[in-house]
């Protein structure tokens, strides 16, 4: 697919990957990465992200060398957000693109050479844990402020997480509403009560929860667990409008178009570790093809000199000509992303596993790697987890290695021999020029393998909307997931889980299977982490023993900007371009 429900929440933190080749730098100049090698995904180091102490979490955040303050940074991206709620976030694009304006108790500080680690954001540390990780307690920074001035309060904060149980809410992450004692019963805080297990105490709330979770401060670092004033709270409206309280608020929003963000006044550098705010205003424009984003940059003109993308990359077509020339490339970030792209298969429409494996057979993984760019923009995949991710293990149960152009032979043999000769397959896919150019070459695959194919474009800003209602008609549908926080139980949990199955959940394949439903729920409980993330490559082996999905690529990414943005890093938290960290040059 085009991009990651996860990988830009987007959302969200993640093990961070650091190939030997790859440098972001934050320089005066061009503030880019640079690599003299094609970096591998396989080839690249696995880490995970610390947790820092109170003095990482207390304010102002590091000054950027070389940065200056003023001027406006622009985007050239395709879509708009779908959701803004941080109750409904749940990609890394919406995920990404509100980093400047919503604030949570945690979250994760960059340094300049583009690590981050996990800090308290609202709160002054990243939590207090006891009971083994059943109680966590956080206490609130002095001088926070919504755009308005007003305080942030502690009913605010209550308030933020009491409403992720209301009704409208149909997207976004569910950790904190499976944990929290009485969850399961609460209905929300608009008809006056309030969640027992949240517990205000002066300025510290505490969460006690149904389960030892020792990664909780990680769970709240997702951007779906920000802050929502009470007094401001629109409901279903505040999914258009956002109130804020980091260092920018909403100016102005045309749906689909664009949206400017400008200076929150009220914001205090002093009670923030995590965010600068150089430019003025960030105007992000949307409508704009891969294409015609890196033709713009190419060209390097007027106002896109101070543009960049948090979803555009380097398009296929112009791949080759702007990373072999070094002029070109000094303006691209390239990272290796956390994000498996996968095609997960509808297990309640496709119920014979025999057919399911038929699918992977067929599957053009070269082919489709070849219409992304080649080996500069991603690497095949054969499991879900990535190889960056902490439990990776590596298999290949249906001969990708060997053959990467798919085995239409074998496919159709296991179609004839379950009895499914002609199986029709109704294929969701995103609306972009790359993605109709990969579809076609899926549907030719699959023909050649004895399927019926009927492909389906969705518009991108409400793909996830609707390929994850029950009843959505399609058989496959593009995805990817970069992990929620570095730990395997935040790609088997919402993605495999029978429990997770539902309108607005991730479990798009709908898989409900009970020996790995087990597996997750026992492996999720395994202290030694050796011990889990062997655990976890086991449970990816067995979802694909299954065939619940197709594994199509590990990202590479590359981003290009324009020639007077400074300071381009990767934020390897949130798996996007660091927002907070850029600035004009004057």
């Amino acid at each position: 697919m085009s991009f990651s429900r996860r990988n830009f929440l987007i959302a969200t933190g993640v093990a961070a990957a650091a190939a030997p080749v790859l440098s972001a730098c934050g320089s005066s100049d061009s503030g880019s990465s640079s690599q003299d090698k094609v970096p591998t995904v396989s080839g690249s180091k696995t880490q995970t992200i610390p947790v820092g102490t109170k003095a990482d979490s207390t304010g102002p955040a590091p000054e950027v060398k070389g940065a200056v303050k003023g001027g406006t940074i622009y985007s050239l991206d395709q879509f708009d957000m779908d959701h803004l709620d941080p109750a409904q976030i749940y990609t890394s694009t919406e995920g990404a693109i509100t980093v400047p304006i919503l604030r949570g108790l945690t979250g994760y500080k960059i340094d300049e050479k583009g690590g981050c680690t996990l800090v308290g954001d609202a709160a002054t540390d990243a939590g207090t844990m006891k009971d083994g990780g059943k109680t966590w307690s956080f206490t609130m920074k002095d001088g926070l402020k919504w755009e308005d001035g007003s305080d942030i309060t502690m009913d605010d904060v209550r308030h933020s997480f009491e409403r992720l149980f209301a009704t409208f809410v149909t997207e976004g992450p569910r950790y904190v509403q499976q944990w929290l004692v009485g969850g399961d019963k609460y209905k929300g805080p608009y008809g006056g009560k309030h969640l027992a297990s949240i517990e205000i105490d002066g300025s510290t709330v505490t969460f006690r929860l149904s389960e030892a979770r020792a990664d909780f401060n990680f769970t709240l670092a997702m951007r779906g667990y920000s802050l929502v004033p009470k007094k401001h709270d629109t409901k279903e409206k505040y999914d258009k409008r956002p109130y804020a309280c980091g260092p920018y608020k909403i100016e102005s929003r045309q749906v689909g178009k664009a949206m400017t963000f400008v200076r929150n006044e009220h914001w205090d550098p002093k009670t923030d570790s995590i965010r600068n705010a150089y430019p003025d205003k960030i105007v992000f424009q949307f409508g704009f093809q891969a294409l015609a984003a890196t033709d713009r940059y190419i060209a390097d003109k007027g106002n896109d000199q101070y543009a960049m993308s948090i979803y555009n990359e380097v398009a296929p077509e112009r791949i080759q000509q702007v990373l072999t020339n070094a002029k070109l490339k000094q303006r691209v970030l390239t990272e290796i992303d956390t994000v498996t792209y996968y095609w997960p298969i509808n297990t309640t429409r496709i119920k014979d596993v025999k057919v399911r494996q038929a699918i992977n057979y067929a599957w053009p993984l070269q082919q489709l790697q070849t219409i992304r760019g080649g080996a500069a923009t991603s690497e095949v995949a054969t499991t879900i987890f990535s190889p960056v991710t902490p439990g990776y293990t590596r298999f290949d149960l249906y001969d990708k290695t060997k053959k990467p152009g798919g085995d239409p032979v074998k496919a159709k043999a296991l179609l004839k021999e379950a009895g499914k000769s002609g199986q029709k397959l109704v294929i969701a896919y995103q609306q972009s020029d790359n993605s109709v150019k990969q579809a076609v070459a899926i549907k030719n695959a699959l023909e050649a393998a004895g399927f019926t194919v009927v492909n389906q474009q969705l518009d991108k800003s409400t793909f996830y909307t609707q390929v994850g209602k029950i009843d959505n008609g399609y058989d496959l549908m593009a995805a990817g997931w970069s992990p929620d926080w570095p730990n395997g139980y935040s790609v088997f949990y919402p993605c495999w889980d029978g429990h997770n199955i539902g309108n607005g959940r991730s479990n798009y394949a709908q898989l409900n299977d009970t020996g790995v439903n087990k597996a997750i729920e026992a492996t999720s409980t395994i202290a030694n982490t050796q011990a889990a993330n062997k655990a976890w490559g086991a449970v990816d082996r067995q979802i694909m023993e299954l065939a619940a999905c197709v594994p199509d690529y590990h990202s590479i990414r590359n981003w290009m900007h324009g020639s007077k943005v400074g300071n381009v890093v990767y934020d390897s938290g949130n798996t996007c371009i660091a927002l907070c960290k850029l600035y004009a040059m004057s």
